[in-house]
């Protein structure tokens, strides 16, 4: 049934289907993020925060929060959305999906809503975890939250994009574990690029992720490493990246019906 055109009934049951997926390791799911963030407050607070007090005037404890929880939403994007939808194309049902009465975009949604849903409850777990070791005042929460869900989005529609092009199980831990997670460790997650020398400093402004997390600083803290305005734009042009890939490969069926 749709309304409008849209069918918000197709879309509802996807989402319905991932977060019920969610709720069987609900446990697990959040324990993890809490017991690593504790395990990142006591070996960062302990072996750097007594050596380094602060950066830029910013308790190190405080400094990074941004940083662990970013590191953690694009992890946990990239996966839920991949193996969400590579489970359809592993058991074959991935048919039934495609011959539903549901567009392109109401199938990414349903999938990549369910996907940003679970990591941003991942993400703000980790903040909550994390207000228990430091003080951590946010000086813009609402554009926090928003920024947030944009990254998480983003990294969702890319996670999608690598469920569809993973083979197997194994290829859809390549890129979180080999790309993504070392380029957030290099860009800034734990310390201020503004530490390195030169020419490291300005090898590191190519990592794109180094603008993704000092974005998401600045609405923490109100400075960052990079202007916010190309933080904002290198997040924007990567959802948009995202979209395109995602609409070329619904248009060529690239791994979708083979």
């Amino acid at each position: 049934m749709s309304v409008g055109g849209f069918n918000h009934r197709g879309v509802l049951a996807v989402y319905r289907f991932e977060m019920h997926r969610f709720a069987r390791t609900l446990w697990t799911g959040l324990a993890v993020p809490v017991i690593t963030t504790s395990l990142y407050f006591i070996v960062f607070g302990a072996a750097i925060g007594s050596r380094m007090t602060e950066i830029d005037g910013i308790p190190y404890g405080s400094f990074i929060v941004p940083g662990l929880m970013m590191l953690s939403l694009f992890t946990e994007s990239i996966f839920n959305a991949s193996f969400g939808i590579h489970m359809p194309r592993f058991t074959g049902t991935i048919y039934e999906l495609l011959s539903a009465p549901m567009s392109a975009f109401e199938t990414v949604l349903g999938y990549v809503g369910a996907a940003a849903t679970k990591a941003t409850i991942v993400a703000l777990v980790i903040l909550a975890t994390a207000n228990l070791f430091v003080d951590v005042h946010i000086e813009h929460p609402m554009l926090m939250l928003a920024y947030l869900l944009l990254v998480a989005a983003t990294f969702c529609l890319f996670g999608f994009i690598v469920g569809i092009w993973a083979k197997g199980f194994e290829q859809l831990q390549v890129i979180p574990l080999l790309i993504v997670t070392p380029l957030t460790f290099l860009g800034g997650a734990f310390y201020s690029i503004d530490m390195l020398n030169e020419p490291w400093r300005t090898i590191t402004l190519f990592n794109p992720v180094v603008y993704l997390i000092n974005g998401f600083r600045w609405t923490f803290f109100g400075t960052a490493d990079v202007p916010v305005g190309y933080a904002l734009a290198a997040t924007f042009a990567f959802f948009l990246v995202c979209l395109a890939a995602i609409w070329w490969i619904f248009r060529t069926g690239y791994r979708l019906k083979a």
